[in-house]
């Protein structure tokens, strides 16, 4: 009778699941990608068959998409980090911290009903969708208030005129 080292030896020369198989395959980081030429391409190609990177195609392996996330990176890049020098590493990590921080504490998302990603993380803006849509009735009638109180020569009451 063959040892238990042994018998994991023979299942893994053959190709057969084993512990220290599924460990090896935890071990190998997997990157979401999509179809860019970043991610497929002869360096990256050859990383993937050495096994060390394991590479996941969005929509295609998987039914989900790191779309999100893309569109997130490409929003720091283009509407923030580009428009700075970025001439040392650390400015970097600085203006990336800076932003990290704007989104997620100060800029309201359409899709949280106008509350702050902190907001909706820590339950702390459930009255935001509220207020939001009080302050939008009150600042319509305001408008227009304003621009029907505005009088212009072609809108004022015509003069009586005399026969």
């Amino acid at each position: 009778m063959a040892s238990a080292p042994a018998a994991r030896a023979s299942r893994q020369a053959q190709g057969g699941n084993s512990c220290c198989a599924s460990q090896r395959d935890l071990a190998v980081p997997t990157a979401l990608v999509d179809g860019g030429v970043e991610n497929f391409n002869s360096a990256v190609d050859e990383l993937v068959q050495t096994g060390l990177l394991k590479r996941v195609l969005a929509q295609t392996e998987i039914q989900f998409s790191n779309s999100m996330i893309e569109s997130w990176w490409r929003v720091l890049k283009h509407q923030w980090l580009y428009l700075n020098a970025l001439d040392h590493v650390a400015t970097v990590r600085k203006l990336v911290a800076f932003y990290v921080a704007q989104h997620n504490e100060r800029l309201p998302h359409s899709a949280f009903q106008g509350q702050t990603p902190d907001e909706m993380y820590f339950g702390t803006g459930a009255d935001v969708p509220k207020r939001l849509a009080t302050a939008g009735i009150e600042a319509r009638q305001s408008r227009l208030a304003a621009n029907r109180a505005l009088n212009c020569q072609n809108c004022s009451e015509p003069d009586s005129v005399s026969a």
